[in-house]
């Protein structure tokens, strides 16, 4: 009887064990994917928009709409997009996000915050099918033809779009916009744990986004107003020395 207790506690103790070897090789493997994104973009996230480097293009993320109106998240990313325009980081602005619904256009919403803060309409280029941050990528490079862009988002999440939208062949650079810590803040970085597992998978396998669709010219003509606009300044510029 007292041999047979033992070897039962004995197969206690070795089911325990082999379930927290297993637990503990699952977190290892969850966090994978988070380590590589932190790892693999590190020279990619800026301190902010003074550091950031000039690019042609700011792609924007959309962030959800509260009654119509950029919620607050995605208020500040189009804020920090207004300063990258008015430093000269970048030319042309790409608002990609959610126009799956009639009633609903986060792109829509977008435009129209930044042309009421002074940004020329004609720069802004609006993305309706970015339904997750690789379609926005991949679509921004297969049909707008990004090549090198900023990226603007929360903290939290611009690594994955860094590191997103160059496994989609953009030369990108994060720019991340500093929240306070709160709950929305805790809750959005844990999301980014499944989110990395997604990315992952994203980067790797390079799959279509959910709409595809034919070529956009809108982000070409928006530079090249930019160019003939930079042109003519400096036209002005020279008369005046003159």
């Amino acid at each position: 009887m007292a041999d047979g207790a033992i070897r039962e506690r004995r197969a206690v103790r070795a089911r325990r064990r082999r379930w927290t070897q297993a637990a503990v090789l699952l977190c290892v493997l969850a966090l994978l994917p988070a380590t590589w994104l932190r790892l693999s973009t590190d020279d990619r996230v800026t301190r902010g928009v003074a550091a950031a480097p000039e690019a042609p293009v700011g792609v924007v993320f959309g962030a959800g709409l509260w009654d119509g109106e950029p919620s607050p998240y995605l208020a500040h990313r189009l804020d920090a997009a207004v300063d990258l325009y008015r430093a000269g980081k970048v030319r042309a602005l790409l608002v990609t996000g959610d126009n799956s619904r009639r009633d609903y256009d986060e792109p829509g919403a977008m435009r129209t915050y930044l042309t009421g803060r002074g940004i020329p309409a004609s720069r802004i280029v609006a993305d309706h099918a970015g339904f997750d941050t690789w379609d926005s990528c991949t679509r921004a490079a297969r049909l707008f033809g990004v090549h090198r862009a900023l990226l603007v988002s929360q903290d939290y999440h611009v690594r994955r779009a860094a590191a997103l939208c160059r496994a989609a062949g953009i030369d990108a650079w994060g720019v991340p916009v500093r929240e306070r810590r709160d709950a929305t803040w805790y809750a959005g970085g844990l999301r980014e744990l499944p989110g990395a597992v997604k990315a992952a998978y994203e980067a790797a396998l390079r799959p279509d986004p959910h709409f595809l669709g034919p070529r956009e010219p809108g982000v070409r003509r928006a530079l090249s107003e930019a160019r003939r606009d930079a042109s003519r300044e400096a036209r002005r510029d020279a008369s005046r020395v003159r």
